[in-house]
């Protein structure tokens, strides 16, 4: 067991106590929020304790994430977990965009994933939370969200920000999951698989822990055209905003498991739309309204910047 920087975690039964588990054997881990304490015995494998009443769980050798493809093409090493841990701490997450022209096409974004999530969903896992905005927006009534990232500024940040009793937060990694199997109503993984090393087993961790009849939200950029620069640091070419992957309603089903119920595709946000002029004429609009234009402007000339999949387990 570690302890960093102990916090001022309630002391009251949260759900995720009730649901945290080793990654591997699925064996319940208690949580003392009294102590601030987690009990993981001894393990090579993984470290685990609380970050300012934040539970964390990760591996202690980062060599054991997967590689992505492009590093092995490159022959390049790659720290999964360290570089998302500088990431939170180099790019503010909880600032807006300096262009509102983005900063719209973000809150579009928002309010699509806002609209397919199911309104009896008890527990919302918030993959990659950013900001903690899914939180702010869901996390009332009998809703619960859990604000999930690997690094540990965001869910800590994200928490202190948006207090709520239904509000909680872990620091973890999709590919070593600290929950119970079938746990949570809806998962949400906002521009986050376009990132990952490698994406099926990404999905596959994601279903292993929501439960049967819920729901999985994963929206990515839309046939998108990654471009490379020449770091400066390596020397071997590095995809802008560290996208590893390309995702359209041709290669995306590939990674849905034929044992769901159901899955469906929405390509959206028109590109002219959203990123010329024309945006300040629509900015105004309920979302429905945005939603009705910006469809029929995909039909007349298709530029969706926005994939969105949903999967019924």
């Amino acid at each position: 067991m570690e302890n960093e920087q102990p916090g001022n975690g309630n002391t009251f039964m949260m759900i995720l106590d009730s649901m945290f588990v080793h990654p591997k054997t699925l064996k319940r881990i208690p949580i003392d929020r009294k102590k601030e304490e987690v009990f993981l015995e001894s393990d090579d494998r993984y470290k685990a304790g609380l970050i300012d009443g934040v539970p964390f769980l990760l591996p202690r050798n980062s060599s054991a994430l997967k590689s992505s493809k492009l590093h092995e093409d490159m022959g390049s090493s790659f720290d999964y977990q360290d570089h998302y841990q500088k990431d939170a701490e180099v790019f503010n997450y909880f600032q807006e965009f300096s262009s509102r022209v983005d900063q719209e096409e973000r809150n579009r974004l928002d309010q699509m994933i806002l609209s397919k999530i199911p309104e009896d969903a008890a527990s919302i896992l918030d993959v990659g939370c950013g900001s903690g905005w899914l939180a702010k927006a869901k996390a009332h009534g009998d809703t619960t969200v859990i604000s999930m990232d690997i690094s540990s500024r965001n869910p800590v940040e994200a928490l202190r920000q948006h207090p709520h009793p239904n509000h909680e937060a872990l620091i973890a990694d999709v590919y070593h999951l600290p929950l119970e199997e079938s746990s949570i109503d809806c998962i949400v993984a906002s521009e986050i698989m376009e990132h990952v090393p490698d994406p099926a087993m990404f999905v596959e961790k994601l279903l292993f822990v929501l439960k049967p009849g819920g729901k999985l939200i994963i929206t990515t950029p839309y046939d998108e055209q990654i471009q490379y620069h020449l770091c400066v640091h390596c020397n071997h070419p590095t995809p802008a905003h560290a996208h590893l992957h390309s995702f359209n309603e041709n290669n995306i089903i590939k990674l849905i498991p034929s044992n769901v119920q159901s899955w469906n595709w929405t390509a959206f946000s028109h590109e002219y739309l959203s990123k010329s002029r024309f945006y300040v004429l629509i900015k105004g609009l309920s979302f429905g309204g945005w939603k009705w234009i910006d469809s029929k402007a995909n039909k007349v000339w298709r530029r969706p910047m926005r994939l969105m999949m949903e999967v019924l387990k």
